[in-house]
């Protein structure tokens, strides 16, 4: 059986996609079979879709037209009697085509006395679709109800637009399952009664009707929203926990001027179909089954099931028929369990996080994991929050020991990320949450500024002294990496002569994210935005003494700042003797030497400090993540003290740099305690033998994967470099698909402007860059579903994953590791390179 539909745009924005769409269609005819003046003049309809073959499940098959009525409800709205009549020619030009059913989709099914008239004049069936609209939106209700774990009958529903014919017969559909109904109708006044006579007895009992829509105002409550007005509801004065189901075009909510997190707007009377369900064409597996309409789908579901009657037409819908389209729909893999917000899918988490305006009570593992991301995603980042939940990574940890991480359903992982460094003893290690109990219950002083000396904070000023290479014994505290960074930067051009206020660093290095260190820090992606930075810091390519010999010669050179090996540019390893060359030349020309251990430092890399491995002792280093074994917030810059005698050694400049919260006795306490646990259990030991065993089987695995380009590291500092080329795919993709399609396409993209064709060209590179960092996400996701480990990649090159464990991994752990790594990488080589 044939079916037509006749669909409009439910936008300004949808109609110049449609409009679109016209000029697109006619130029692919004009392009194959040449000019014909027919081809250009006007239409009623503009063709969208044809669906050849659509079969379900159930093995039934049809075939349809999809077409489109290029305006919006509102301008319909305005000359409704010439709509009707326009929607009627539209009925009988898909007859001329063979349709032996037509659906009339959104207003067009209003217009017409609700398609009474159409049905009267046309040459076949027509059907307003709102059967199933109806059976979608009620069972939306429903679902809200049982997510939010709500008893049905203790509810009161609010149904905007009664007695419209979907609002009057969810009324209907709802009689048996809710406690009490608010009918909000256009009438008034000796009206009110006249509404209760579409009612049976049993139901009119427990309404109440109103044609004040502020009655909905007043208290969280559940509401369906099918009027033929639209506009009728704000947003922004819906109480908090509100969930409205908003089945009208146009549509009946008013959008807030800033989106709510504590109220839901769900797109009603959508469905979705399932996998075995296909609209004829399938490309990439893909098929556009997700968020129908539910006219559409109506239409859909009578030529499946050859029938060829009004299903859906007038005011007063059958309740018996909307459950039968429902059952016939699920035959068919046709539900609306699928919901969506805005066109943007809901996830269930998104309902039940409003159960805290209803006083639901629910399981606390759940409640926390979904309240916990609701809260990230509305308060700090909703972006970071997305893509948390499209990469399967958003969890909510409640309990650390070690290298394992337990979430709140109980699951533990092996944890290979360790804060990027910043838990090299491990979580939560009993000495040195022991010593931070320790200071917290012996009353001492955490928080001293500026009256006097903090005593825990000058003995690990002290230790530190002893433990850094250099006679680096003056010791700035701060409270984080890049904190650090500033205050080593400030420090060398205070401390510089004359005429010497450049800064050298390195592409792909990375010293954070303040203003300071992300002028140093060699990567656009981080620095664009915030341009223009701080003037005078120039580039040099890492491990190259040439380039660095040369900046050097122009003598107004204060600093270089660079990293041992560059952990968040992949863990890249400068050649032997780099460190050594730098340390050389930075003495010849006069130039401070900051060197950033913040990730390399404190055993990381199988020494104490990376620097070591090549015997070298900079001017200035910076120190930060695993100093209190990640428990406490602390930072820290070191340097010679002529440099800081040079800086700030005198009455005048002793003040200079400060900070409120750095230097406190707590961190210090923390801090102490952490370096006695790095050297009594030989961490840095630990890590070089660990690391080595890690990586020789990381670098067999590699060996028989084409997928892997490198692994590369020191100590526990490992990196695996993927290598998925998706370079030349989009175009190859383009001219394959091309080829096939009518007209002449390639001819019409040379006619594009030289600016429009240049942008399409740029982004070709830039997508398959995506998508070989999407490939290297997947393997994130499946380690961690899959294999119970958390890894993620580098901050500079998403296609590096970072192995940073803390030191404490055993054999037992690294081996899982590289069990897991082998599993994943062979299951994702699928295609060989």
């Amino acid at each position: 059986m044939k079916f037509g539909f006749i669909a409009h745009p439910t936008s300004l924005a949808l109609k110049r996609q449609v409009k679109l769409c016209d000029l697109l269609g006619r130029a692919v005819q004009d392009a194959e079979q040449g000019f014909d003046p027919a081809l250009w003049q006007a239409q009623s309809l503009v063709p969208f879709a044809r669906f050849g073959q659509i079969h379900s499940g159930a093995g039934a098959r049809c075939e349809g037209l999809l077409q489109y009525l290029p305006l919006t409800a509102e301008e319909m709205l305005r000359q409704p009697r010439q709509i009707a009549e326009r929607v009627l020619r539209a009925v009988d030009a898909l007859a001329g085509q063979g349709a032996e059913l037509v659906g009339l989709g959104g207003f067009t099914g209003i217009v017409g006395n609700r398609g009474l008239q159409t049905l009267e004049r046309a040459r076949v069936p027509v059907t307003t679709g709102n059967s199933l609209t109806a059976y979608a939106s009620w069972r939306n209700l429903l679902d809200v109800m049982t997510l939010l774990e709500l008893e049905p009958q203790q509810q009161e529903v609010a149904i905007v637009g009664y007695p419209g014919s979907i609002a009057l017969v969810v009324a209907k559909l709802l009689e048996d399952s809710v406690g009490r109904l608010l009918l909000v109708h256009r009438g008034g006044g000796d009206r009110l009664a006249e509404q209760l006579q579409y009612l049976g007895p049993g139901l009119r009992e427990r309404v109440r009707l109103t044609d004040r829509i502020e009655d909905c105002y007043d208290k969280p409550r559940l509401l369906l929203a099918a009027t033929s007005s639209g506009d009728v509801i704000e947003e922004a004065r819906l109480a908090p926990g509100s969930v409205v189901v908003d089945a009208a075009l146009p549509r009946d909510v008013r959008p807030a001027p800033r989106r709510r997190e504590d109220v839901l707007i769900i797109d009603g009377g959508l469905v979705s179909a399932d996998r075995a369900f296909s609209l004829g064409t399938d490309t990439l597996g893909l098929s556009p089954t997700r968020m129908m309409n539910g006219c559409l789908a109506e239409t859909m579901v009578l030529a499946l099931e050859g029938r060829r009657e009004a299903f859906s037409i007038g005011r007063e819908l059958d309740v018996d028929k909307v459950r039968e389209i429902g059952r016939l729909a699920q035959r068919h893999g046709i539900t609306p369990e699928r919901m969506s917000a805005y066109g943007e899918p809901l996830k269930p988490a998104d309902v039940r996080a409003l159960a805290r305006f209803h006083a639901v009570a629910t399981p606390r593992a759940r409640r926390l994991h979904e309240e916990v991301l609701q809260d990230f995603g509305a308060h700090i980042n909703p972006v970071m929050r997305e893509f948390f939940e499209l990469n399967h990574i958003d969890r909510v940890f409640v309990k650390a020991e070690g290298c394992t991480l337990q979430d709140a359903e109980g699951r533990e992982f092996l944890d290979f990320v360790a804060g990027y460094g910043c838990l090299n003893m491990g979580h939560n290690h009993p000495r040195c949450v022991g010593a931070l109990r320790h200071f917290l219950d012996s009353g001492a002083p955490s928080f001293v500024q500026y009256v006097s000396a903090p005593e825990l904070s000058s003995r690990l000023a002290a230790r530190l002294a002893v433990l850094v290479p250099g006679g680096l014994s003056r010791v700035f505290f701060c409270n984080s990496g890049t904190e650090a960074v500033e205050a080593a930067l400030k420090l060398a051009m205070a401390a510089a002569a004359p005429g010497q206020r450049r800064v050298l660093y390195c592409d792909n290095g990375y010293h954070g994210k303040t203003l300071g260190a992300l002028s140093v820090t060699g990567r656009d992606k981080h620095r664009q935005p915030f341009m223009p930075l701080i003037e005078r810091c120039s580039a040099l390519p890492f491990g190259d003494l040439a380039a660095l010999e040369a900046a050097l010669q122009s003598g107004d050179v204060a600093a270089f700042i660079l990293e041992p090996i560059q952990g968040e540019g992949g863990v890249i390893l400068p050649p032997p003797g780099y460190l050594r060359g730098v340390r050389e030349l930075c003495d010849r020309h006069g130039c401070l030497m900051i060197l950033d251990e913040i990730q390399t430092g404190l055993g990381r890399t199988g020494r104490m400090f990376a620097c070591e491995w090549e015997g070298v002792a900079p001017d200035l280093m910076v120190l930060a993540k695993s100093l209190s074994g990640g428990l406490v917030p602390i930072g820290a810059m070191l340097a010679r003290p002529d440099l800081w005698d040079r800086a700030y050694g005198s009455r005048d400049r002793f003040s200079l740099h400060s900070s409120t919260f750095g230097g406190g006795n707590l961190a210090a306490a923390v801090a102490l305690e952490a370096l006695a646990v790095l050297e009594e259990e030989d961490l840095a030991g630990r890590a070089l033998r660990t690391g080595e065993a890690l990586l020789a089987a990381l670098q067999e695995v590699a060996a028989g994967q084409g997928l892997i380009r490198e692994v590369r590291g020191r100590g526990l500092m490992i990196a695996i470099e993927f290598a998925p080329s998706f370079e030349g795919a989009v175009q190859a993709f383009v001219q394959e698909f091309s080829a096939r399609l009518p007209g002449q396409p390639r001819a019409m993209y040379r006619f594009l402007s030289d600016r429009a064709r240049a942008h399409l060209e740029a982004a070709v590179p830039e997508l398959e860059r995506s998508l070989e960092e999407m490939l290297v996400l997947r393997i994130v996701s499946k380690l961690s579903k899959e294999h119970g480990i958390l890894s993620f990649v580098t901050a500079n090159n998403s296609k590096v994953l970072r192995i940073q464990p803390p030191l404490t991994l055993s054999d037992s752990q690294a081996q899982h590791f590289v069990r897991a790594i082998a599993q994943v990488c062979g299951d994702l080589s699928t295609v060989p390179e």
